[in-house]
């Protein structure tokens, strides 16, 4: 197996190694994944599973953060180490199956992190199916010390992919806006963190107000509108890793609500020109700009499919904030929402079969789903200020902001495409606007 990362972040890839003699001996020749959750089933339960401390220097913390994702993500019910019944089942051999189910846990990760002779991290796992009394899945990661809370998360998705056959969701970072003082003079900064909310540095120093940032599907890039004291908000774009950032377009008038097509090449952006608001493409290499509407209503908010063929979008066309449906070389749009209420910030889905949005309507603003033609909405969660819903790569989960109104301010929310789990994402301070990176790492 060899290492592919999103973007530019190959540089700082961790090596991959398949799995190891080390990490297979173990595994029975016809082995069966029966170690299932049937995520289409809406009676799911949270499956049972301990996660080890992982032997060597580091490991604990490694086996902490795979305990936490695991509980995060409302899939697993990582069982407290009281009830465990091998304190510290030895990595080279089958632990003790029948003790393990007797305590109810239906799942088992072991491990063990160590130094190679060249003094990279080693960080082996496995992972056990405890009913069946088989090894369904092993591997072994090579990579700089410094890198330990990113083999806790790859080693996460691993287990979590396999369990559920839906890809993962851990080794990626989510960028929002950080928002800081009173209500009135409140200081909004674009900011970065891990999904799980470690690791928050800063990406603007609030000389600027930002809001909605988007990222690349396939890079360290961000794209953001800002806004100086007396000045035009304009649409820029940040590469996160060396800091560069540049104005998108040079029109003379408002841009806003900007999204990256799926290759990362274009970006889709609302200009305002007096009372109405139409919709834009420009090429990011070539800076050739397409007008995509011509309406006089204020369409915003596009998003394209995942195979860029198509754009949803929102647009006052009709009277209220509804949500359409174009080519994505421009059109006249065909309308997809007719429920009660408004709709607006409609976010397609990486896997392409459902669009997120905000409906407002009976004092609440909702967070749902549909299906590309309007179909099968489903309301996810309502609250009383809930917005700007932004996929996971692996779209099976959203993160959205909650604002409960008066001097308090945004909180950071996750929740699945079954609505069953909803938790909060820690930030130090008020939240907005979260928009999901690509995996980091993602191995061929």
């Amino acid at each position: 197996m060899t290492p592919r990362a999103s973007g530019l972040t190959r540089r700082r890839a961790l090596v991959l190694a398949g799995a190891s003699a080390a990490a297979t001996a173990l595994m029975p020749a016809a082995a069966r994944a029966e170690l299932v959750i049937d995520l289409r089933k809406g009676t799911f339960q949270p499956m049972p599973i301990a996660i080890a401390d992982f032997a060597g220097e580091g490991g604990v913390q490694v086996s902490g953060i795979i305990t936490n994702n695991l509980k995060r993500c409302g899939y697993f019910l990582p069982i407290e180490k009281a009830r465990h019944p091998e304190k510290n089942p030895p990595f080279d051999s089958a632990p003790q199956f029948e003790a393990w189910k007797a305590a109810g846990i239906q799942a088992l990760v072991t491990g063990r992190v160590s130094r190679d002779g060249s003094g990279r991290l080693k960080a082996e796992f496995r992972l056990w199916d405890v009913l069946t009394g088989e090894q369904i899945d092993g591997q072994q990661y090579f990579t700089d010390p410094n890198n330990s809370r990113r083999v806790g998360h790859i080693i996460s998705d691993a287990v979590f992919t396999k369990v559920t056959g839906v890809g993962g969701f851990f080794d990626t970072r989510v960028v929002f806006v950080d928002e800081s003082g009173s209500k009135e003079n409140r200081r909004k900064r674009l900011a970065i963190m891990d999904q799980d909310g470690a690791n928050v540095r800063y990406l603007t120093g609030g000389e600027i107000s930002v809001v909605t940032p988007r990222y690349s599907p396939v890079a360290q890039e961000v794209t953001y509108m800002a806004q100086r004291t007396g000045e035009q908000p304009r649409v820029h774009v940040l590469n996160i890793e060396t800091g560069q950032r540049q104005i998108v377009g040079n029109f003379p008038d408002m841009t806003t609500s900007p999204r990256f097509s799926p290759n990362g090449a274009r970006i889709a952006l609302s200009l305002q020109q007096g009372g109405n608001a139409n919709l834009y493409a420009i090429d990011i290499g070539s800076r050739t700009t397409t007008r995509l509407t011509s309406t006089p209503a204020i369409d915003t908010s596009p998003s394209f499919s995942p195979d860029g063929t198509q754009i949803v979008f929102e647009s006052d066309r009709g009277g209220s904030q509804q949500l359409y449906l174009m080519g994505a070389g421009g059109g006249e749009g065909r309308r997809i929402s007719f429920g009660q209420g408004s709709y607006s910030q409609p976010s397609w889905s990486p896997r392409g079969d459902l669009i997120a949005f905000t409906r407002q309507g009976s004092g609440a603003f909702s967070i749902g789903v549909m299906r590309p033609d309007g179909s099968g909405e489903r309301i996810l969660t309502e609250g009383f200020h809930n917005e700007a819903p932004n996929w996971a790569p692996n779209g099976q989960y959203l993160m959205f902001f909650r604002d409960p109104g008066g001097q308090s301010g945004g909180k950071l929310y996750m929740v699945d495409i079954t609505g069953r789990v909803e938790i909060p994402v820690p930030t130090p301070n008020f939240a907005s606007d979260p928009t999901w990176s690509p995996l980091l790492t993602a191995a061929r």
